[in-house]
C-alpha cells in the first residue's frame, strides 16, 4: 500500500511538473512570437506653448517614437524655442528664437512589457544651434557723465546637452494615449557667444541651477 501510494505521488509531481513546462513553454512562446516591430507614435508636448502663453519664454515640442517588441523605444524630438523677455526692474531686454532637437532610447521598466499602461527610463542628447538679441538701457557714466547704452544683436552660441528621462503613459481610447516625463537636464558642451551665460537656451530653458524640466504629452500610436 505504501509503495503504492509514493507510486501515485510520484506520477502526480511528475504531471504537475510536465504541465508546468509545458505553460512555461507555451507563455514563452507566446512572448516570442510578438513582432520585433509593434508601430510608431507621434506626440506633442503642451507645457512649452503653456509657458509662452503665460510668460515669456517656451517652445513647441513634437515627438516620433518607435515601438521594439514593446520593450525599446527610439526616440526623436524636435522644437522651436523662442524668449522675448524684459526685466521689470533694469528694463534689460533678451529675445532669441531657433529649433532644437534631441534624439536618444526609452525603456520599458515594467513587468508586464505589453500592459496598456507603460513606465519609461531614458536618455537624450540634445543640441541647438541659436543667436540672441540683448540691450541694456541707458546708463550715466560717472566720469563722463554721458549717457551709454549697451546692447548685441544676433550674437551666435550653440548647446548640447544631455537628459535623464523618467515617463509614464497610458492608453485612454482608440490610438490616444497620455503621458507626462520628468527630465534632469546636464550640460556638455556650450558656446555663449563671450558676453556672459544667455538668459533662455532654445529647447534647454532658463539658466541657472534649477536643472529639471517636464512634459505633458498627447499621444497618437499607430
Amino acid at each position: 500500500m505504501k509503495r503504492f501510494s509514493a507510486i501515485c505521488l510520484i506520477s502526480i509531481a511528475l504531471c504537475a511538473s510536465a504541465f508546468a513546462q509545458k505553460h512555461q513553454d507555451a507563455r514563452s512562446s507566446h512572448t516570442d512570437s510578438v513582432a520585433f516591430f509593434r508601430g510608431v507614435a507621434v506626440s506633442t508636448d503642451i507645457v512649452g506653448p503653456l509657458q509662452l502663453y503665460l510668460g515669456n519664454y517656451g517652445q513647441y515640442e513634437a515627438a516620433l517614437r518607435v515601438n521594439l517588441k514593446d520593450k525599446f523605444f527610439p526616440v526623436l524630438e524636435l522644437g522651436y524655442g523662442k524668449a522675448d523677455a524684459e526685466d521689470a526692474v533694469t528694463t534689460i531686454t533678451y529675445k532669441t528664437s531657433a529649433p532644437y532637437g534631441r534624439v536618444g532610447m526609452d525603456f520599458n521598466l515594467m513587468k508586464n512589457k505589453h500592459d496598456q499602461y507603460r513606465v519609461y527610463g531614458g536618455l537624450r542628447y540634445a543640441y541647438t544651434n541659436y543667436k540672441f538679441d540683448f540691450h541694456s538701457p541707458k546708463v550715466t557714466d560717472p566720469a563722463w557723465h554721458e549717457d551709454m547704452e549697451f546692447g548685441v544683436k544676433d550674437v551666435s552660441c550653440n548647446y548640447h546637452w544631455m537628459e535623464i528621462v523618467f515617463g509614464i503613459d497610458a492608453k485612454i481610447y482608440g490610438p490616444v494615449r497620455l503621458g507626462w516625463s520628468a527630465r534632469y537636464k546636464r550640460r556638455l558642451f556650450h558656446n555663449d557667444g563671450g558676453y556672459g551665460r544667455p538668459w533662455y537656451v532654445p529647447g534647454y530653458g532658463k539658466q541657472g541651477n534649477m536643472r529639471l524640466g517636464g512634459t505633458f504629452n498627447i499621444i497618437i500610436e499607430f
